[in-house]
């Protein structure tokens, strides 16, 4: 007797982890459908309020109401594409005019002036090069792997695009859509709690990303007008740019510095050291610093105590002991 219970609880186990290995596995092939669901339910979230707006001011049926929210969705997309491409093309442009011999000129005065800097500071640039063996971890042939890889992606981001498009029109069209799949592995017993607790859920999350996007253009005007300042070509498409990569925790300010000092740069290739280093280069860093100042000890807390109906002084408390913590 106890043999036969002791086997069929082996059964029962393999059979477990068996069904869980299978679920894990069809997950992992439908990856790709899970991450539309992911940001159809995210542009949903940011799509409800203009819905209800919709609805409730202008008086515009449902559908009617969701259909002018895709469009203003997609007509903003295509905006944000269409902004890019004069940068790209300016860049384009600038590197295909370049007079090498020129370049290398600038490049080795340049490089005079920054040796003179430091060794006025008594610090061995080449030692210290040599030292850190970077030029030796560079390698060269990931560019045109990059460049592949690009391409071949084109088609798989235009397929999620219009996959996410269709996913999203129906969340917003049937708002409990996402509920009642939710809903379907709830116990009876719980639905009633389970309802509340999701309608809270949403309602908080769409305040949270409403909030990110004023967020993004609080610090998109800073950057705007710093740069206008500063004099840097295509002020608007990168502060734009910089202040979509400042949503990406600690890393995306990082980045988006990196981005701001490199576009001005190289849309000043001909310029002198003076020109460039001395003006432009510490202006950016100056703009880039207010930004983030605004941005961490004003627009955060404010925006997301609002968002999340916490204090400012809370959400100050956690962006401070975050940074601590991880960095």
């Amino acid at each position: 007797m106890n043999s036969k219970l002791i086997a069929n609880g082996i059964l029962r186990a393999v059979g477990i982890i068996l069904a869980i290995l299978l679920v894990l596995f069809f997950l992992y092939k439908i990856q790709s459908v899970i991450v539309y669901i992911a940001i159809a339910a995210v542009v949903s979230l940011i799509g409800k309020p203009i819905v209800r707006f919709l609805r409730r001011k202008l008086k515009f049926n449902n559908t009617l109401a969701v259909v002018v929210t895709m469009l203003f969705l997609v007509g903003f997309l295509v905006g944000l594409i269409g902004m890019f491409i004069p940068l790209i093309t300016e860049q384009g442009h600038n590197l295909s005019l370049l007079n090498i011999d020129q370049l290398q000129t600038n490049i080795e005065d340049l490089y005079i002036n920054l040796t003179h800097y430091f060794s006025v500071n008594h610090i061995d640039v080449e030692q210290s090069l040599k030292e850190s063996k970077l030029l030796s971890k560079l390698d060269l042939a990931l560019i045109p792997n990059f460049l592949n890889s690009v391409l071949s992606g084109f088609g798989n981001f235009s397929i999620g695009l219009m996959s996410v498009l269709f996913i999203s029109f129906f969340f917003l069209k049937d708002s409990s859509l996402f509920q009642n799949g939710i809903m379907a592995f709830i116990p009876q017993k719980n639905e009633t709690a389970t309802k509340k607790v999701i309608s809270k859920i949403s309602d908080l999350l769409s305040r949270y990303f409403i909030g990110l996007i004023f967020q993004i253009l609080i610090i998109f005007v800073i950057y705007t007008i710093g740069l206008l300042i500063v004099g840097v070509d295509n002020a608007v498409v990168i502060a734009f740019l910089c202040a979509l990569l400042n949503l990406i925790p600690y890393v995306g300010p990082l980045i988006g510095a990196i981005l701001m000092l490199t576009l001005t740069l190289t849309s000043n290739l001909g310029a002198t050291f003076n020109d460039v280093v001395v003006n432009k280069v510490i202006g950016v860093v100056i703009v880039l610093a207010i930004g983030q100042l605004i941005d961490n000890f004003v627009s955060q807390p404010i925006i997301f105590s609002k968002s999340v109906k916490s204090h400012p002084l809370e959400i100050f408390l956690v962006i401070i002991i975050a940074g601590i913590l991880f960095g």
